[in-house]
């Protein structure tokens, strides 16, 4: 057909808003995911566990339930810093599993298949960009972490009275700060590795390297030298350290201090930071 032949209109549909635009990723990475029953059965998984916290609140404000199951109040599990900490650490897990699984593939198809040029060649910026792929996570991993965490907590505050929420707010704080540290985190990494690695196996290999090597090297350096602070290559002791500290436990099994466990988590945001801003572009020069 004749270029002249075509009828070409202006688009006269409404324009997406400028700052959602990044939400057009996520959008159509889920489409992608939502095919796969794995996906689908591993999310329903992670909601085992605040299912069970649900009925474990209802039980401590139902005498009639405790009756009927021939159980005493006293024989519940005690509902303070340590319960809800343990809810933390097994959805962090959870939200570990699923980063290993998805974001190893967030960033490396489109670097493989030279797609980078199509997305910023539109009113899309670098900016953008990471952050839409990083939502993919950071939106997933909220809905396991930290969103049923504080809806835990908000219940256990309408069962028990606005003296217990005002008395135990900072559960709700440490809910919060620990899992958004986290999943941040972990959303970083997983694109940093992404982008610099194009296979997806390896990729998650790395993943799994980043946590597990830093422990025998945190154990040589504290062997040889007496000293902890080897262990601040780990991520996973510093989530420890901020779970001990936000959940008020028992401070005897810190490693390092609460500020140096924050400066963990900084240091491998910028680091990552970094590496994507270093493969993040349009068209990779080659020398």
């Amino acid at each position: 057909m004749a270029v002249y032949e075509h009828h070409y209109k202006p688009y006269e549909g409404q324009l997406t808003p400028t700052w959602s635009r990044f939400l057009v990723l996520p959008r159509y990475a889920y489409q992608d995911l939502l095919k796969y029953k794995f996906f689908i059965g591993f999310l329903v998984a992670c909601y085992i566990c605040p299912l069970i916290y649900t009925v474990l609140i209802y039980l401590h404000h139902n005498a009639s339930a405790l009756q009927l199951m021939d159980l005493n109040p006293r024989d519940l599990v005690p509902i303070n810093g340590m319960f809800f900490s343990i809810f933390t650490g097994i959805q962090t897990t959870l939200a570990f599993i699923f980063t290993v699984v998805i974001g190893p593939v967030l960033i490396s198809r489109d670097l493989a298949n030279n797609a980078l040029p199509l997305y910023l060649c539109r009113p899309f910026s670098r900016l953008e960009y990471i952050i839409g792929k990083m939502s993919v996570l950071l939106i997933l991993l909220s809905l396991i972490t930290w969103v049923p965490g504080l809806l835990l907590f908000f219940f256990q505050s309408f069962l028990e009275g606005g003296s217990w929420l005002v008395d135990n707010w900072w559960i709700g704080r440490a809910i919060f700060l620990i899992c958004v540290a986290w999943i941040i985190t972990l959303a970083m990494l997983a694109m940093a590795f992404s982008a610099w690695i194009k296979w997806r196996t390896a990729a998650s290999a790395a993943l799994f390297a980043i946590f597990i090597i830093p422990t025998p090297i945190g154990f040589a350096i504290q062997g040889i030298l007496g000293t902890t602070k080897g262990h601040l290559l780990n991520l996973s002791v510093a989530l420890s350290v901020l779970n001990i500290d936000l959940f008020r436990l028992d401070p005897d099994d810190k490693l390092f201090s609460t500020g140096e466990a924050w400066i963990v988590f900084f240091g491998y945001a910028a680091l990552c930071l970094f590496m994507l801003s270093r493969k993040v572009r349009a068209y990779e020069v080659v020398s």
